[in-house]
């Protein structure tokens, strides 16, 4: 119950990390708004990473680290660049449901890698795709730039996790997760500076949001997410997390104004059964 409670306090940090996102974003560039968010994640991090220097390193040694946190933090980088830029043209509820399609195109992807994902990963692809078409596709069958934004970026954040968890088991945890928010920081501010004006009034009027995407939504949140998942079930984890896309459109009504049509609800609601029915065949699974 520990557990799952700090999963759910995690979802729901994330959740209101796109209502942050999208007001952010009426200040500075979205390149800009990662670039500090990341850093203030990867200090965030700091004090976590130098109390377990000690901590050895497995197999992967000290250059193979370096290349896979590079690795990471550049499709870390991908993934969040592209959800920024679909958060200015969608709705911060919109945007949570969509990036949340990642728990289904994880297993999907993984056929690459000669997984064989389950029926219940197949039903829920097929709800997810619905619930999508509900949500976000017009009578003439397009789509809003800002949604094939984020569902682009959900991709990456698949290859992300699926790259995070080859290898994090022979790495240190909170230094991987430091770096690769540093390597996302680095690109992120560079972009930035040669594609956007940045100005110091349009920094400290997105400081509120600034502050909540990167030392809560990155520090705080994601070392709640790692404490949990010391005890939580993998499968559990990632269907309370997976709820972040409810808290998203959840804020987005309260702080916003923002209202999905009940069409919208719906498409919401079969993405929401989707993603649960993706984890069907691990809940099956012994621990």
């Amino acid at each position: 119950m520990r557990a799952n409670g700090l999963l759910l306090l995690t979802a729901a940090i994330w959740g209101a990390a796109f209502v942050a996102q999208r007001v952010g974003m009426e200040h500075i560039g979205p390149m800009a708004f990662n670039g500090i968010r990341f850093t203030l994640g990867a200090l965030a991090l700091l004090p976590l990473a130098a109390r377990s220097a000690g901590t050895a390193e497995r197999p992967l040694g000290r250059r193979g680290a370096l290349l896979v946190s590079l690795a990471a933090g550049c499709v870390l980088f991908l993934g969040a660049s592209l959800q920024q830029w679909g958060i200015v043209y969608t709705t911060a509820g919109k945007a949570g449901f969509i990036t949340g399609l990642y728990v289904i195109l994880v297993p999907l992807l993984g056929l690459w890698f000669g997984q064989r994902p389950g029926i219940g990963c197949w039903i829920g692809a097929l709800l997810a795709v619905a619930g999508l078409y509900l949500l976000s596709v017009e009578g003439d069958f397009s789509m809003q730039w800002g949604d094939v934004l984020v569902l682009i970026s959900a991709l990456f954040w698949a290859v992300h996790v699926l790259l995070v968890g080859a290898v994090s088991p022979r790495m240190n945890p909170v230094r991987f997760a430091m770096a690769q928010y540093a390597v996302c920081a680095l690109l992120s501010l560079v972009s930035a500076f040669f594609l956007e004006e940045t100005t110091l009034s349009g920094v400290t009027a997105a400081a509120v949001p600034i502050l909540y995407g990167g030392l809560m939504s990155v520090g705080v949140a994601y070392t709640l997410q790692v404490v949990a998942q010391r005890d939580a079930h993998p499968a559990h984890a990632a269907i309370i997390l997976s709820l972040e896309g409810a808290f998203a459109a959840l804020a987005g009504w309260l702080l916003l104004d923002e209202v999905i049509p009940l069409r919208g609800l719906v498409g919401c609601g079969l993405m929401l059964a989707g993603m649960l029915a993706a984890q069907a065949d691990e809940l099956r699974r012994p621990a």
